[in-house]
């Protein structure tokens, strides 16, 4: 710094309090008063110069130790009183009146990822959030790869005879409901990045079309699907993974459809007399294979204008073959005539009126007719938009906790996601009102209005991308807010289990929205109705997997991830998501009429998210438990053991040892254990300790990172947790282990595959290790 330049800054500065005063400050002062003595020292001479900089720099030095020592004690010091008052008015500002309001608003037009009417609702929640009183609030743009069907051509799946007539087609579109037939600009049934193609072939039946589907027609029916179309039920598991396995099948196009078994709950009527999925209706979704790559022409990198591209037929996990969606009204009249063998068993019947015979081809006089499909999708780099909110940290600035949540949908969105959208703008405007109030958070709010998650999560991870240097330092928790019900009957969480005990206490402050539990907390009505299968003394917890905006901040960068929405039962609900996921059936009307009509479940869902936030962004310590990290990874180990032994005596034949796994795992807990201990020692007025133990806190989930990557998808990079390869839906623990010994008595090379087992054993137990390391106390 040039002390010529100081003078205005130094009138400005030097009547401030030392404890108010930044570093830069003090030199300011420091080069002012070195400019004072040299002016003295020509009258007073040398000696005296020099006694005035020695005296200079220890005022440096007191007001610099002042100014970082004792500042922060005036926050670390708030009562616990205080902190749970501003809790709670928190969430007594939280109104079900201003969600409804929200959703209603937001759901009136579709807005699809890349299209005018997504960039005006995003301008809409900037706008919103500046007013709320947010400290910034951007828009921030991607140009990543969306696919669309053509609006010239559409798409459609036929039957051709001999001669190659069409004798039948699909549906090109769904009868929009009542209220929302003079809307345009509504995008048809399609799957999108499906590429292009006419493929004509024998129809083959092919269930959900899981790898264990594949297993069963292949290796027990002896059913060869090369050359085949396949059509498969929809439910069970992610739509990409189906297509994949229809690709390793040899299949040559697969049809998406939507069975009454999977989508409809008894004695409820089709939409909109009920909140059944009428037979016109069809899911619309990606089939992309992204496992964690974000757009698929940048994996790893910001789609930024300077950002190189792969080609487009190079882009990552984009199908080779065409996929299509339909109604069960037109599913039903493709697989009346298939001829071929019965189903194996019940477990491959739906319940339309028809045998679910497998196929290949048609029966009767129908033999010579095959099936056409005819996809024309276009895949087109387009603009994306998220909006990023920052409530500055008064405290620790430098640390953050994200609240995000998608904002594109299909088409309206009456669910997923714009419950989720909702409860994400109520819950900035109850943060807003804090703010206005005097208050500010210890640590840094990121809100976020992702764009393209229906396309693949491409907003969230291309931010993540971006970013990536700065939110693996300072990250401590995301919390996502996409869709807050799937259902009506209980809450349902996904977290890691650092979160485990702030859920269960934030629950227990909650009041329950249930029917007969007017008087009892959100716990309680949780415990009873959805008890943990491990432990009946807490309810159940679920492992994150994948299939929204948390996936690249827990499973590619370690950060502390959870999410909660009202959810099914799942004892006697057997139907998979809600019916009218995904479908221009899922509007307001939908969620007011039979859903929420209170919208009180929202409402906990968004108290319940608000208040995880406020906790994790204003506890003197951040409200992470380790032991039950300990005891997670003890289940899990015990699990996969448990799974390995049924191989029995290939273990001890390949040399195959779980003891280093056990030894970590035991190591960890007593370091857990030991960490516990000291954390309750630890003097909050010391803010050099506090940042201690919250930095050993922060980045523990970070310690379970392999940088590596897991086998064939280097984005799923967490050694604990990832998708599951079958489903990506799902959770899968010990992921490495799990994938190696899948399906292994079937492996060309059985030694070469239990090697493999032996180095996933052996990297997980590092990693536990090292885990532990970083729990030790700092010396």
């Amino acid at each position: 710094m040039d002390c010529k330049d100081t003078d205005h800054r130094w009138h400005l500065l030097r009547h401030r309090p030392c404890t108010q005063r930044s570093p830069e400050a003090c030199n300011l002062i420091l080069c002012s008063s070195l400019r004072v003595q040299e002016a003295m020292a020509k009258s007073r001479g040398q000696l005296y110069l020099w006694m005035c900089l020695a005296a200079a720099l220890a005022s440096f030095l007191a007001g610099f130790s002042v100014g970082w020592f004792i500042k922060p004690v005036k926050e670390t010091t708030i009562s616990a009183h205080y902190q749970q008052s501003t809790k709670w008015k928190l969430l007594s500002e939280m109104k079900a009146e201003n969600i409804k309001s929200f959703l209603r608003s937001f759901t009136k037009l579709p807005h699809l990822a890349g299209t005018e009417q997504n960039l005006l609702l995003a301008k809409e929640i900037q706008m919103h959030w500046k007013r709320f009183g947010l400290d910034s609030v951007n828009l921030v743009h991607y140009d990543v790869l969306l696919s669309y069907p053509n609006e010239t051509n559409a798409n459609y799946v036929s039957i051709v005879d001999e001669h190659g007539t069409e004798i039948f087609k699909t549906s090109y579109f769904e009868p929009p409901p009542d209220g929302y037939k003079n809307v345009t600009n509504i995008v048809p049934p399609y799957n999108a990045f499906s590429p292009q193609g006419i493929p004509e072939g024998e129809l083959l039946y092919v269930n959900y079309a899981r790898t264990e589907d594949f297993f069963k027609l292949e290796r027990e029916m002896g059913i060869n699907c090369t050359g085949k179309i396949v059509i498969a039920r929809y439910g069970k598991i992610f739509r990409g993974n189906k297509v994949k396995n229809a690709m390793l099948a040899g299949a040559i196009g697969i049809i998406l459809y939507s069975d009454p078994a999977d989508y409809s709950a008894p004695g409820v009527q089709p939409y909109p007399k009920g909140w059944n999925l009428p037979g016109t209706a069809a899911q619309r979704g990606n089939v992309l294979n992204l496992n964690g790559a974000g757009d698929p022409l940048t994996p790893g990198y910001p789609a930024k204008e300077y950002t190189f591209r792969l080609n487009v037929e190079d882009g990552v996990g984009i199908p080779k073959i065409p996929v299509h969606p339909i109604g069960y009204t037109d599913a039903e009249i493709l697989l009346r005539h298939l001829g071929g063998p019965a189903s194996p068993d019940e477990t491959w019947k739906g319940t339309l009126n028809v045998a679910y015979k497998i196929g290949p081809g048609f029966t009767g006089s129908d033999t010579s007719r095959k099936v056409q499909m005819h996809v024309h999708n276009t895949n087109t780099i387009t603009r994306i938009y998220n909006v990023i909110g920052t409530i500055r940290g008064c405290v620790e600035p430098d640390r953050y906790v994200i609240l995000g949540g998608h904002r594109d949908s299909w088409v309206f969105g009456g669910i997923d996601p714009t419950t989720g959208t909702a409860v994400l703008q109520e819950i900035a405007q109850s943060f807003g009102k804090l703010l206005k109030a005097g208050w500010r958070p210890r640590r840094t709010i990121i809100f976020a209005s992702w764009d393209a998650e229906e396309f693949g999560l491409l907003g969230s991870t291309e931010w993540a991308e971006e970013n990536v240097k700065v939110l693996q330092e300072r990250s401590v928790a995301y919390i996502n807010s996409d869709s807050s019900i799937e259902g009506n009957y209980t809450i349902r969480i996904d977290c890691t289990p650092l979160l485990y005990q702030l859920v269960y206490k934030l629950t227990k402050e909650i009041s329950s929205p249930d029917d007969g539990f007017e008087s009892k907390s959100l716990y309680e009505s949780w415990l009873e109705k959805d008890p943990s299968p491990e432990n009946k003394d807490h309810p159940r917890i679920n492992k994150l997997g994948s299939g929204s905006d948390f996936e690249a901040y827990f499973q590619r960068l370690g950060i502390a991830s959870g999410r909660a929405r009202y959810t099914k039962n799942r004892r006697t609900e057997k139907y998979s998501n809600y019916p009218m996921y995904h479908t221009i059936y899922e509007t307001f009307e939908l969620v007011e009429n039979f859903y929420d009509p209170s919208f009180k479940k929202q409402l906990s869902v968004a108290q319940l998210r608000g208040a995880l936030v406020y906790e994790l962004a204003d506890s003197t310590i951040i409200p992470f438990n380790i032991q039950d990290y300990a005891n997670t990874l003890k289940t899990y180990s015990e699990s996969i053991f448990n799974l390995s032994k049924k191989y029995g005596q290939q273990l001890t034949e390949n040399g195959v040892s779980f003891d280093p796994l056990f030894s970590a795992v035991k190591n960890f807990s007593e370091a857990a254990s030991d960490f516990h201990r000291r954390l309750k020692q630890v003097d909050l007025d010391n803010p050099i300790a506090v940042r201690i133990v919250n930095d050993q806190l922060m980045l523990l989930e970070r310690a379970f990172i392999d940088p590596l990557g897991l086998p064939g998808r280097r984005f799923y990079r967490h050694i604990i947790f990832a998708p599951s390869s079958h489903n990506k839906y799902a959770g899968e623990s010990f992921p490495g282990i799990y994938d190696a010994m899948f399906d292994i008595e079937n492996r060309a090379d059985p030694h070469l595959a239990w090697t493999e087992v032996k180095k996933h054993i052996s990297i997980a137990a590092f990693t536990i290790q090292a885990a532990a390391g970083t729990l030790r106390e700092v010396l």
